[in-house]
């Protein structure tokens, strides 16, 4: 007598762990238990905080992908589809935002449900509940890791950024002036790209200092975990407003322009001094406290003409052309007479009143624009007058303006060059460019490239094998 038995089961089998990737958040390895107990699926994550306009809603939120490697964060944002209780099997209940997102298990994908929960020392960064799976889907209790498994070599290498899929980001733009063209642009070109900006005051900040927590309030609250910061700090409020980055430095925030370039490159002293270590050509400069030496000062700098310049002048104002030797003495006379710390600075009268606004943003520069000063003006800034046509550098300006915006560790600077006869010379490196001239000189759309590094900067970094940091 032959005997009969039912034939194996057949469909996508699961054990009760697998490893799992969720592509549309920059996960591509990780293990999940599965738990055919839980209805829903949930991922541990931290740092959560919803944002983002009430119609189209969405959520910020880190996860820890490998346990115990506190060290490598992966940054996830997603649209929030519900917002639901939750109830653990111990029993608890807590309200949880739920996204959607794509899972993938061996050569399988589907769209799943994820509810997000702060679950810290979780052995398991995710739970795959019964929702999720389909009806052809056979989990073996007994078995491990059904299909193939995966490594966590992926978050030890460069490809961790590689994968990063484009994610909604949270950018805070620091200005006194949200009206403005910069800003307006800052805020318009980000909200096209599907980027939450919001437009902080920078003087209405205050600063928790504070170990463990530091945090900036702003308005009576805790202003939110932002992506990056863009800052447009005026030259009224440098002081405060460097304070103010430095926090959201100290807090782990991607700020576009550090607090130390912007620091030196308002103090045109500091500044020229960063440029003379570097070894980046400019205008020969001398400055001097004491009035017993103005005359060598003028002599330092090969004579009259030659300009004075205040040491935190902007746009052109406090910048004063001596044509002879006898006026350079009386407006430094003058400037002292006021207390005002300032320099004296070679003319380069080949210039004609016209110099070259380098615009760097990362490493390159992305557009270049020849400024002529108003008739009768030395001075070539837009602010008082001048006017701008879109100018073809040479390699070599290309590569010093490059290196003085490096020189300031400044990843959008506008960088003033002189064109003399003895070669390009930086004149000043600007931490807060105007972006209007140049945008519409060059016609090129610099903030757009602006959000590309932005959006490239903010990609997670790998993280090295068998070491924790604390």
């Amino acid at each position: 007598m032959t005997e009969h038995t039912d034939p194996a089961p057949t469909g996508f089998r699961l054990g009760w762990e697998e490893w799992v990737s969720l592509p549309d958040l920059g996960l591509p390895a990780m293990k999940a238990k599965v738990d055919t107990g839980a209805k829903t699926s949930a991922l541990h994550a931290f740092d959560i905080e919803p944002f983002g306009p009430a119609s189209r809603p969405k959520v910020r939120f880190a996860v820890h992908p490998i346990p115990g490697r506190e060290d490598l964060s992966i940054p996830c944002s997603a649209a929030i589809v519900d917002r639901r209780e939750v109830t653990s099997s111990n029993g608890d209940s807590e309200w949880r935002y739920v996204i959607a997102a794509e899972i993938v298990v061996g050569g399988r994908r589907w769209p799943i449900d994820l509810t997000l929960t702060h679950r810290g020392g979780m052995a398991y960064r995710m739970l795959l509940g019964r929702q999720a799976l389909g009806e052809d889907v056979i989990v073996s209790p007994g078995d491990s890791c059904c299909q193939p498994i995966l490594s966590y070599d992926v978050y030890h290498s460069q490809r961790v950024r590689e994968v990063a899929p484009a994610r909604v980001l949270r950018i805070a733009v620091l200005s006194r002036e949200p009206h403005n063209y910069s800003t307006a642009r800052l805020v318009a070109e980000g909200e096209a790209r599907g980027h939450v900006v919001e437009v902080i005051d920078t003087a209405r900040c205050y600063m928790l200092l504070d170990a463990l927590a530091p945090d900036v309030h702003y308005d009576g609250a805790r202003l939110p975990r932002f992506d990056a910061v863009i800052p447009r700090i005026g030259a009224s409020v440098t002081a405060y407003g460097t304070a103010v980055i430095r926090q959201f430095e100290t807090i782990g925030t991607y700020c576009v322009n550090g607090s130390e370039g912007i620091t030196a490159s308002r103090d045109k002293l500091h500044a020229h001094q960063i440029l003379a270590r570097h070894r980046i050509g400019m205008p020969t400069t001398a400055f001097a406290a004491s009035p017993k030496d103005t005359g060598n000062l003028i002599s330092l700098v090969g004579g009259a003409p030659l300009i004075v310049k205040l040491l935190e002048s902007t746009q052109g104002k406090g910048v004063v052309l001596a044509e002879t030797t006898n006026a350079a003495s009386s407006v430094i006379s003058a400037f002292r007479g006021l207390k005002a710390s300032f320099l004296v600075q070679r003319f380069i009268k080949e210039a004609a009143g016209e110099d070259i606004r380098c615009l760097v943003v990362g490493s390159k520069v992305v557009a270049a624009m020849k400024r002529t000063g108003a008739e009768g003006d030395f001075r070539s800034n837009l602010h008082q007058g001048g006017h701008a046509i879109t100018v073809k550098i040479t390699p070599q300006e290309r590569e010093i303006a490059v290196r003085a915006a490096r020189a300031f560790k400044l990843n959008l600077a506008g960088v003033d060059l002189l064109r003399a006869h003895d070669g390009p010379r930086v004149l000043e490196v600007n931490s807060s460019p105007g972006l209007e001239g140049i945008e519409k000189s060059s016609g090129k759309n610099i903030v757009g490239l602006l959000y590309d590094e932005i959006e490239k900067r903010v990609r997670p970094l790998p993280v090295p094998k068998g070491r924790r940091r604390r």
